[in-house]
């Protein structure tokens, strides 16, 4: 008994620890974000500012931040509803119905999960500049309407513990496949649905790398773009406001933690569900 009392105590010493660690950047940031800009560069630095400037953040909701999020916003509406809609559409039939060359087929959409995106970028920048769509956010929202391949093996992972005596079942009352896929499977799989929502919501809110590529205008940046270049100096562009631009990163934050905490127990049985074997 005793050493098991030693053996815990020892793992939550290096949970608490890990979790200090894990947690200081965070710390450090909203320390940053109530300096003022000399306190930031101040030695030795304060972890706990002796005048926190509240104001940082009342700066940063009077600038074009509303902008920014509204447009980041639209992204991760835009891309979740897009991903739901097609790759549980595409998972639907392979993970419940019999065809010909289904197995080569959900292959080739696992195999395109090992090319980099950075290798697609070119090809794809220049099929949307031949549609007029560059400098706007539809390069970043369509492509979502064609299925994300990892976001499809995670549904069919899913589909596949659903037992397939339910389709029999729902057959012989007549219903047809679109009626079982709306009316029986996607009621029971609010799991992988609330756990692909929170993986797309979290990554569209602060992916950079594409609204660089395809973002030009002021008045659709994101704020992944917006945190980084919204804040200078007047008199001396070159000079960043590291304080309001921590306030900024503070409020990005925020929502991706909340919706963790609130999706965490549907988001590990989501996860935990898409292990399962065929």
């Amino acid at each position: 008994m005793a050493q098991k009392t030693r053996v815990k105590t020892i793992q939550y010493i290096l949970l608490i620890t890990f979790a200090i660690f894990m947690i200081f950047p965070l710390l450090w940031i909203l320390s940053s974000s109530l300096k003022t800009l000399p306190g930031i560069s101040q030695f030795p630095p304060q972890l706990i500012p002796d005048n926190p400037q509240f104001s940082n953040y009342i700066e940063v909701l009077r600038s074009d931040a509303l902008i920014y999020f509204r447009n980041t916003m639209a992204l991760v509406v835009g891309n979740t509803v897009g991903t739901l809609i097609s790759s549980s559409m595409v998972a639907y039939p392979l993970a419940r119905m019999e065809f010909r060359g289904k197995k080569f087929i959900f292959a080739l959409i696992l195999s395109t999960m090992m090319v980099p995106t950075v290798t697609t970028v070119i090809p794809q920048f220049i099929i949307f500049r031949e549609l007029g769509w560059l400098d706007s956010l539809r390069p970043l929202i369509v492509p979502s309407f064609f299925a994300f391949p990892y976001n499809v093996f995670l549904f069919r992972q899913f589909f596949l513990t659903i037992p397939r005596s339910l389709d029999e079942a729902a057959k012989i009352d007549g219903c047809n496949r679109l009626q079982i896929f709306l009316g029986m499977i996607v009621p029971l799989s609010k799991p992988i649905f609330i756990t692909i929502t929170v993986l797309s919501s979290v990554h569209w809110w602060n992916e950079l790398f594409l609204p660089l590529i395809y973002v030009q205008s002021h008045a659709i940046r994101p704020l992944t773009i917006g945190a980084l270049s919204g804040f200078r100096v007047q008199s001396s562009p070159r000079l960043v406001q590291w304080n309001l631009q921590m306030a900024m990163s503070m409020l990005m934050a925020i929502p991706p933690i909340v919706l963790y905490l609130f999706a965490s127990k549907y988001l590990v049985e989501g996860i935990k569900s898409t292990g399962s074997k065929e």
